[in-house]
This record gives structure tokens, sequence and C-alpha cells, in this order.
């Protein structure tokens, strides 16, 4: 995205064409709102550069199918310009025209033509140069079809346009690239001329006159009739003869011999010009660009005593787009500019009522709206309150150090960079709006995604404490480690041919996130079955399950004009956190899934456990769709944006902690509740407070046992190069698979599905344990809930063995509750001094050592009937300490 520079922020707006309230599709379904069709095709627009195009930011959907535009605006135009001498000169006339035809050769290159080209669309820059405007009305439009108004200046319209007839109709071909020359070569020759076209012409005889220019056939150009009926002979032929050569071409009245802008281009009238030099590469992302982005790079010569000035425009430095959403935040409102300047206007609805209505639906009497007509006026958006809003950021801030070493990016931050702390504790909806917060974290995830890979640590580092949402795409690009030519990978996929799923995928897309304007346009719904078309013939091994829409959706609505980049996005997503998930044969791994699930349930809430047992209300019946979907079937966009910000930078077991935090929410609904009342309660699910929801599964996550979640199911270890920038130290111990730390004695071992789904409580390692003892166990684990030197123990170790086997040797500070004297028969803990410390223990991990076998297991589900927390076993019994010389023998009675 182009920088703002001199530029302005300009809105047009426009109304769609309305269907009829009872019509309806082929399927039944009813008509997709035209206004929404339109919104789809324009996301294309905004990522299409070139120096000669505004640059295309937002389309903003209003009520009544009424549109805004915003993009790129300058207040100079060639209908203003033209009336100075400013083209008198050749030189200067051809390069107006070469820059005209840049941006239409552009276009044409890309797919889509200007139709709507007058000297009002021309607009000039601050240094003169060409840019053109109002440029994809009539593609965004689908030629015209959804819009009541025709697209395109009269005047200036070709002939074979005309022809055609209302966009509207059905019988009338999409307009071609050539269309647009004519309309330039009257412009060009308005502009050389100094005069009007037919000025005073009536609509019907201005398209009379236009459709008759070709009534000479080849004995007299049209070129020679227009400047007979206008009296300018004479003054045509004092023009230079490129000039005069060029308005010939121009004006070809056969579209088969007039020429296009491309290769009007490469004549040679034009070879004394360059073309326009586009943006730096080193100004994209490794997503935006593929390939050496430095290639060509002119660094700037260092000053060493370079000032910074206070009257320096440092926002004209920021992108088109950043500028815009901080615009924003600072409380700009695109209706209300238009409602300022006119151009929204409430009118009484019984001002709408017809006169006569007849028993076939036929309205009379009712005067045609004229807000439905096409009004070009662009209201320029005013930048003053942005400016007042951020004139007190100093200059560095606009610079902030992302490399070197602590004492340097100390230094160069300023002082509200340290008062930016205290706003970084505020609840996110508020930072998210506020504007100075905002542009910092633009400021620096603009450097560091440009920097990405090698920033990827730096990245993790930050979107921990937050993502802001302009950069959300690109970091959640980042923080899944994509790299590679996915861009070359994804054109390679065949994605168009029949397969056996595409049935099955024209189910879904149709019900997937309809809510959303963006996703329920029929650009996303193909979009969307290319990239689920491309996953699966890309994974030959893996099938297409229910749910697989949902789970692309979120990619595609952020990367919505790079399908590549979505695909890759989900493709790393699902080979992290749903490791075999999709497999034909998926029940083992999705039971072993929800069975580690009813296992942290048990953990961290055992009452819910219990009821949730007691009335047989297994997880399966709703938790499925849960992690199948991680939660995109559940919740909406916004806030699966927030819940996956979190989620991408925890490993593939985060997703569990999440699920328990959701049942925390709804922990009272659903132990007042039947078995009926729980299915309702989670089929209909009440609002939930996603940051909560975030902050409890963090909580979770970080007082529940690495390898508590093992499972043998999950993805094995990566190997990466070492020379790779993905193989450098992870920032954080929980961000690290419990599959690739290092294997020994210690370490979990799987467990048999039955053994796994017969056990109430988690297990954990040999390791672990010793971590949470503080004591000496495997150097790469360390326990989220490892105890510091200070600190009081987080773990109480309860031994089930009988007496005489502990006192042969037990682990240091353990507690003897031998199984069989343990509890009452009616099931509660017989009282003893062991069992006052058991109820003491307030928040400790309570670990139950035995033998191999099922005691250990059975003992714990027994503390959880009783409504104890943190239980587990550790996996391996007493054994396996055996060889580590820690168990220690009781001192004998003296």
């Amino acid at each position: 995205m182009q920088p703002l520079g001199k530029a302005n922020i300009g809105v047009s707006t426009f109304y769609a064409s309305s269907h009829a309230e009872d019509q309806c599709g082929a399927d039944g379904l009813p008509l997709t709102p035209n206004s929404i069709k339109i919104q789809g095709r324009y996301q294309w627009l905004k990522v299409l550069y070139h120096p000669r195009l505004c640059q295309h930011i937002d389309i903003v959907r209003g009520k009544h199918e009424r549109l805004m535009i915003i993009a790129e605006h300058y207040k100079q135009c060639l209908e203003e310009e033209s009336e100075n001498d400013t083209y008198a000169d050749e030189g200067a006339f051809l390069r107006l025209a070469y820059e005209i035809l840049e941006g239409l050769a552009y276009m044409n290159e890309n797919g889509f033509v200007h139709r709507s080209l007058s000297p009002k669309n021309i607009l000039l820059d601050a240094e003169g140069h060409v840019k053109l405007s109002k440029y994809a009305l009539y593609y965004m439009t689908g030629c015209g079809a959804d819009v009541t108004f025709p697209v395109g200046s009269p005047r200036y319209m070709a002939p074979e346009v005309l022809m055609a007839g209302p966009s509207h109709s059905s019988s009338c071909l999409p307009s071609g690239p050539k269309s647009d020359v004519w309309s330039l070569g009257i412009i060009l020759l308005e502009v050389a001329l100094h005069f009007k076209i037919w000025p005073n012409y009536a609509l019907p005889q201005l398209f009379a006159k236009i459709l008759l220019l070709g009534k000479y056939g080849s004995s007299q150009h049209p070129l020679d009739t227009i400047l007979k009926e206008h009296s300018l002979v004479e003054k045509f032929e004092s023009l230079s003869s490129n000039i005069r050569y060029l308005l010939r071409l121009c004006l070809q009245p056969l579209m088969e011999e007039r020429p296009s802008a491309k290769e009007l281009l490469q004549n040679e009238i034009f070879k004394e010009f360059s073309p326009s030099p586009g943006l730096d590469k080193s100004t994209y992302t490794m997503f935006q660009c593929q390939g050496m982005r430095c290639e060509g790079l002119q660094v700037p010569q260092y000053i060493e005593d370079v000032e910074m000035t206070d009257d320096e425009d440092y926002l004209a430095e920021r992108s088109v787009n950043e500028v815009y959403y901080l615009w924003g935040l600072a409380g700009g409102d695109v209706e209300n500019e238009l409602r300022r300047n006119g151009l929204l206007q409430s009118r009484p609805p019984i001002c709408g009522m017809p006169n006569v209505v007849t028993q076939y639906g036929d309205i009379l009497g009712l005067e045609r709206d004229s807000t439905s007509l096409y009004d070009d006026t662009v209201v320029m958006l005013s930048l003053d309150q942005l400016r007042t809003r951020l004139a007190h950021i100093p200059p560095e801030d606009y610079y902030p150090l992302i490399e070197g070493d602590r004492e340097m990016q100390k230094l160069s931050q300023s002082q509200s960079s340290h008062d930016l702390k205290e706003l970084s504790q505020l609840p996110l909806i508020i930072r998210e709006k506020d504007i100075e917060y905002q542009l910092h974290r633009i400021v620096l995830y603009d450097r560091l995604l440009k920097g990405y890979p090698y920033t990827i640590n730096r990245i993790k580092l930050e979107a921990r404490r937050d993502i802001p949402p302009l950069f959300r795409a690109e970091t959640w690009a980042a923080l899944l480690e994509v790299s590679g030519d996915f861009m070359a990978d994804y054109d390679k996929i065949d994605k168009e041919s029949p397969v056996p799923i595409d049935h099955q995928i024209g189910v879904d897309i149709p019900r997937c996130h309809q809510y959303s304007e963006l996703l329920s346009s029929p650009v996303a719904h193909n979009k969307l079955k290319r990239i689920l078309k491309a996953w699966v013939v890309s994974n030959p091994h893996l099938c297409y399950w229910q749910g697989l829409d949902s789970l692309c959706a979120p990619f595609l609505y952020l990367n919505f004009n790079n399908e590549a980049l979505a695909l890759a996005c989900l493709s790393a997503f699902i080979k992290k956190y749903l490791h075999k998930f999709f497999l034909s044969e998926n029940s083992a791994v999705i039971e072993e899934y929800l069975a580690v699930f009813s296992h942290l349930i048990a953990f961290h809430d055992p009452e819910l456990s219990n009821h949730m047992g007691s009335i047989g209300f297994d997880p399966k019946l709703f938790a499925i769709t849960w992690f199948l979907t991680m939660f995109s079937h559940v919740f909406p966009l916004h806030k699966i944006f927030h819940l996956w910000d979190t989620l991408l930078i925890g490993n593939s077991s985060f997703p569990l902690c999440v699920g328990v935090a959701i049942l925390h929410q709804l922990r009272d609904g659903l132990l007042n509740a039947d078995f009926n009342e729980c299915i309702l309660l989670i089929t209909n699910m009440p609002e939930i407070n996603i940051e909560d929801c975030v902050k409890e599964s963090i909580r979770i996550f970080c007082h529940t046992p690495k390898s508590a979640t093992y499972r043998q199911h999950a993805r094995p270890p990566v190997k990466k190069e070492e020379s790779s920038v993905f193989a450098l130290k992870p920032i954080s111990y929980y961000t690290v698979e419990v599959n690739e730390l290092p294997r020994s004695e210690l370490s979990r071992e799987p467990l048999s599905l039955e053994e796994l789904k017969s056990e109430r409580c988690p297990r954990i390692s040999a390791e672990d344990l010793l971590e949470l003892c503080g004591l000496k166990g495997i150097e790469n684990s360390k326990s989220p809930t490892k105890k510091s030197k200070s600190s009081k123990p987080i773990i109480l170790i309860i031994d089930i063995r009988n007496s005489e086997d502990f006192n042969r040797g037990h682990i240091p500070l353990s507690v003897n509750m031998p199984f069989n004297q343990a509890f009452a028969p009616e099931g509660d803990l017989v009282a003893c001094p062991a069992v006052t410390q058991l109820n003491n223990h307030k928040g400790r991990v309570i670990v139950v050592v035995g033998n191999r076998g099922t005691n250990a297991p059975n003992f714990a589900a027994q503390l959880t009937m009783l409504g104890y927390e943190k239980v587990c076993t550790m996996h391996g019994g007493i054994e396996c300490l055996k060889s580590t010389g820690i168990l220690t023998v009781s001192s004998p009675d003296l």
C-alpha cells in the first residue's frame, strides 16, 4: 500500500438496485442483495496498485442498498487544468496521454475497463501526474447490471457502447478495453482544441450525434465530422503531426481497427517516455511479494547530525490504509461526512408510497427518488482531527528500533512509549479503540512483518500482548510460520476439475458465516470453494469433513485477496492443532482428544465433571464440533479473531484449555440443569465474554502440568534445519509441544484408548512431578507450575502403597495414605493426619503415586468424586523413580 503523501482521502456514494422482496433464486433461497455482490467484487481492488491509479481503500455498506466508496483523491482534475495552457506544448500533451494510457493498460491487464473516463475523473497529483479515479465502478457493479443508473459519461461514450443498450439488459455485451480509447480520444481532442464537444445538446441529440459519426463509412473519419461541426478544422491542422496522428488513432469508428491502450503505448510517438516506477519491493512483506525484496534497494546516506523538525508530516509517510484506519479511531465516520455535505438526506417513509398498486404488484404514480440516481460528488475526509490527536507523538516513535541490545532499544523509546505500558493493561476492546496505542502497535508491527521471517521471535513476543487488527492477517501467517513459495504452490493446484466432494462443499458454503456481509457474497463463495478444493487436492491422505468450511472462513476473511496465503495458513493451522483430525478414520484421534478434555475438566472443576457424569452429559455430545472447527462454528468471526490471537501463540494443547474456560462461563447454568437442559444450553450458546474466556484459558493452561495433555496422536516433532530461523530457541516454554521435549525413561508413554477413557483424572510424567517438587529432573522440562525456591510448596504427593513399601523408599515430602485404608464404606475419606493435610492443600496439585496398576487411577477418581481439585496420577508408578536415586527411606523410630 502506497504512502499517503500529499493525497487526500475521498468518499463517494451510490445505491445498488434492489430485488423484489419475494424474489428467490433457483435454490429457493432469497437472492443475495446486489450491494453485497458489489462489496465482494470490490475487495480485489484494494490490492491493485499503479502510480497512475487512485488507490482504493474501503467500501462501507449502509442502509437500503447504499454503498460508500473510500479511495485516494486529489483536488485538481483535468477538467479544470485543461482550461489553462498547461498542455499547449506537445511534450506535455503526449505525457498526459501516455500516463492515462498507462493506467488504462494496467486495468486491461487485470481484466477490467474504466467505462467512466471523463476529464472530471482524471485527477492530477501535486506534481501534475495523472491519477485515474472512479475506474472500478463498471467492474464492481457487474458491468452495470447491479445498479439502476448507466455507468459512464454519455458525452465520452464510444459508439459501440451506446449501440449495446442498457447495462441491465440480458442482451447487452460488456464493454471492451477499446471503448476507453475512444473516450480518451474525445478527452484529448477537447484538451488540445480547448472546447467542449456538443455542449448544448440534450441526451437524445447527443446519443444521435455519436451513433451517426460513422455514417460516412471510410470516406470520412469521425474526427473530421466533429471538427467540421465545431468549425475547428484550421485549429486542428495547427497541432503537431504526432498529436493529430494520436487523435485519429483513438477515434477510429470500428472497434476492430481501433488500437488498445497497450498497443498505443508501444507506438513510436511515445518512444521518449518510460514507464512510471511502482512501489519498491522493500515496502512489501514476504506474504505480499515473494522473492528477493531487497533487490535494487538503495540505502540513503547516513547523516549523523540529522535533526527531525517538528513541522515534518510523519503521518504522510504512513500508508493510506493505515491513515484511514487511524482516522476512524479518531472519531471519523463516513456517513456523517456524507450527511454533513448533503449527500445523505432522510425522506419520510410516507413519501415513498405509490398512488396505485395493481393486483399483480405493479406500482403506479410513484415519483422516482432522486437519491437512486448517480451522484459523482466526492467528499474529502478532513484529517485535521487526526493530526491534532497525534500532534504530541514525537518523531522517534514513528521509527522504533527492533534490533540491537536492550539498552539501545530503551534509549530509543520516548516518554509516550513508556506511558503506553499503563494503557496495555486495559481491556483489549479499549486498546483496539485507542488511537495512540494503535499507532504505536501499527508502526511496530509494520517493521516487524517486513523483517519476517528473521523477526519471528519478536513477533511472537509482541503477539503475547495483542495483535493490531490492521495487521492480523499477516501476523497470523507469521505465527503459523508460513514460508516458502506458497503462491506458486497454490497456482499449481487444480482447483477447477470436478471432485467427489463438490456437492458437499456446495451445501456447506451457503451456510458458512452468512451473517458476514463479505463472506455471504458470491465472490467469497467462489473463493472459499477454490481454497477448500485446493486443500483436499493437496492432501490426498486426508478427507473433507463438515466443519472445514468454518475452519477456513477466518483465514479467507483476513486474506480475501490472497487465496494462496489463506490456504497456507489453513494447512499450517490444521497440521499444528488438528493433526490427524481429517483422516477418513479419525474416531481414535477424536476420542483420545475428548478423553484428555474430560480429564482436564475433572482436574480443574471436579464438581462440574461429577455433575456431567451423573446425568450422562458426555463431552462427545457437544465438543466434537468445538475442536474440529476450533470454535469457529460456535463463535462469530469477531470473537474468533480475539480467541485465535491467543490460541496461535500456544501449543496444540491450548484449545483444550479454551474448552474448559467456556464450560467455566457456563458453569452455573450447567450445574442447575438436567441432561435435556444442558443440551439446549450448549446448542443455544449464550453470550460468552471472549476476553474473560481467553484470560481463563491462559490461567488454566499455566496451571496444568504439561504432560497432563499428552496425546499419542499429536503432531510428531518437526525437524528444522539448524540454519533455519524457525529453529531458534522458543520464546516461551508454553509454545513447546510435549512431543518435542527430549524423551527419557521419566517421560509419558502412550496408553490404550480404552485405558485412557476408563480413567477420570489426567496422568503426568515423572519428570513433571520432579519439577513440581523442585527436585532435580530433566533439564529441558520445566513445568508451568514449577515452584520457586522461596515459594510455598504447590504440590502434594499422596503415596497409596502400604506402609511397609512406603517406608522402604518414597518421594521426599510425600504423604502415605494406603489405598485399602483410605476410604470408608460410604466412600468418604477416613480421618487421619494425612487427610487433614490433604484438606489444607489450598490449591496445590495433588499427585497420586503408587505401584503400576489401577489403584492410583481409582484412588484419584475417588478424590475427584469427593470434590478435590487438581488431582492427577504419576505415569509409570513409583518404579520408574527407583533409578533416579531420589527416593528416601523413613528414619526408624528410636
